[in-house]
Formats: structure tokens, sequence, C-alpha cells
């Protein structure tokens, strides 16, 4: 009989952490949201965009538009992507919707669509942001995305932006068509933040490289560079010779000394560098170099 496996519990440290975050980053979605664009009449995509719009027609609270159009999306996450995801998306969500509400009668610290549009989409994003690093989410579109990528013959982020041009075209009939193209502003801003706030700015990049002196390269990028090195067996197609690969793991600034480093060794070496989104575990600190 197979035992079925324990999903193992977080740490309470990591759950507090989880906790005060994805409350910090609400609240920096409710700060953008009633101080920066509603005021201005400037919407951002998904249920936001659409609870906007609606609390402007009806006049009711938008943190009740918030909290109850999200709502069927908090059970179908619950349902298709995890208990842990479900529960932090309604705590994000009750988090924002109860944030709007209490800052509705603040007035707006502008009455710029361009200012409102830049600070509010910079201060929304990070808050996003900071709730999807910590596993949750604010919108449920992209929910709707996820559950739909298996009957659409397109990428969730596809699904994302199609939902998104139809909702900020929308904002064009009920409050003009400037606001609509501030929106527009107001959402890549947002978007651009909420991937910084995830990626984060010690962005680091992995480093392939393929040489006849993989030995000589690998000494030197551990002892000059100060980082380590991972050997890895490859074989050329064409030639079908056995090559070994070097993997290694820099920052951004380390580029251009990594490069030096490779020149200098081996000219014809073959190198290919990507970005990294995240890196934990093994020995990637930073150690002194010369």
């Amino acid at each position: 009989m197979v035992q079925k496996k324990e999903h193992r519990k977080l740490p309470l440290s990591q759950i507090l952490k989880r906790v005060i975050l994805i409350f910090l980053g609400a609240c920096l979605v409710a700060v953008g949201l009633e101080i920066f664009l509603v005021p201005n009449r400037i919407i951002d995509g998904g249920i936001v965009g659409i609870s906007i719009m609606l609390s402007h027609l009806s006049g009711i609270r938008l943190g009740l538009f918030l909290f109850f159009l999200n709502l069927p999306f908090f059970f179908w996450g619950y349902k298709q992507i995890g208990k842990t995801f479900a529960l932090s998306t309604l705590y994000g969500v009750s988090i924002m919707s109860i944030g709007t509400y209490l800052l509705h009668p603040v007035p707006g610290l502008t009455d710029d669509p361009l200012l409102a549009s830049v600070f509010g989409g910079m201060i929304l994003g990070i808050g996003v942001g900071m709730v999807i690093r910590y596993g949750g989410s604010l919108d449920g579109t992209e929910i709707l995305s996820i559950l739909f990528n298996s009957r659409l013959p397109f990428s969730v982020g596809e699904t994302v932006m199609f939902m998104n041009l139809f909702i900020l075209g929308s904002a064009g009939f009920i409050f003009g068509w400037e606001q609509a193209m501030y929106s527009l502003i107001a959402y890549f801003i947002a978007y651009k933040m909420i991937d910084m706030t995830l990626v984060g700015f010690d962005e680091t990049k992995s480093a392939w490289i393929i040489s006849d002196k993989q030995e000589e390269i690998g000494d030197a990028l551990l002892h000059r560079l100060g980082r380590g090195v991972t050997y890895l067996k490859g074989e050329g197609a064409y030639t079908g010779d056995d090559k070994k690969v070097i993997f290694c793991v820099i920052s951004r600034l380390e580029e251009a000394k990594l490069k030096t480093i490779i020149e200098d060794i081996d000219s014809d070496a073959f190198l290919a560098i990507a970005d990294i989104h995240d890196v934990k575990g093994g020995r990637f600190k930073k150690q002194s170099i010369h």
C-alpha cells in the first residue's frame, strides 16, 4: 500500500513573513488605487479595472466590487491551484478591499492624470508584485487564464493581455478616450514594476562556457572572480566529441569581468549568458576577488 505523502508545513517565521508582506503589498495597491488612480478616473486591468468602472457607474464603494468579484476565483483557485495559494489570495483581496474602503474619503494627492498614472502605476505594481512573490494574487483574471490555458490555444500571458486590452478599451466609453490612454500608461508601468518586484534589483545571470581549456577557465573563475563553478558533461552533435561544459552563476556587475577572464584564456570559447530570476542554496555567496 502506497502511503500518502504529507504536505510539509511552513515554519512559523515564514508564515509571519508571508502574512506581513502580503498585508503591505495589498495596502500599497489600495493606496495606488484610491489616492492616485480612482480620483483621476484611471483604471488598471483585470478585476480591478472592472470594479473601478462598476463603482463609477453605480456609486457603490470600490472595495465591495473588488471583494465580491474576486470571490468566485478564490474558490476556483482553491480547487485547481491549492489551499495555500487560495488562502493567501483571499487574505490579500480582503486587505485590499478594506484598504480601498477606508481610503475612499481621503482626497487624491494630484489631479494631474499623467502624474497619477505614473505614481499610481508604480505603487500598484510594487504592491501586486509583493503579493504574487509571497504566494497570493489580487486579480481573478490571472486565475481564470490559468484554468483556461488547457482549453485555449493561447498562453496564460496572452489570455491576460487580451482580457486587459478589452477592459482598458472599455474605459474609453465610460471615462473618455484620454483617460483610457492614461490607463494604458498606468497599466504598462504597473506591469513593469510587478516584474521588477518579482525579479528583484540584484539581478543574477547564468553563464554556460564550452572550451578546450575548461579546467583553466574554471580555476580562474573560482579564484579571480570568487564564484563556484560546476562541470557538466556534454557531447558535440556535429563532431561527437566529449565536451565539458562550465556552468557558473554571477551577478550583473560581474559579467564584464567574466568575459575578460574567458577572453584572456581562450578567445575561441563558446559563451552563453542568460538572466536568472532567483538563486537559492549552493555556494552563491559572494567571495572576495582580485
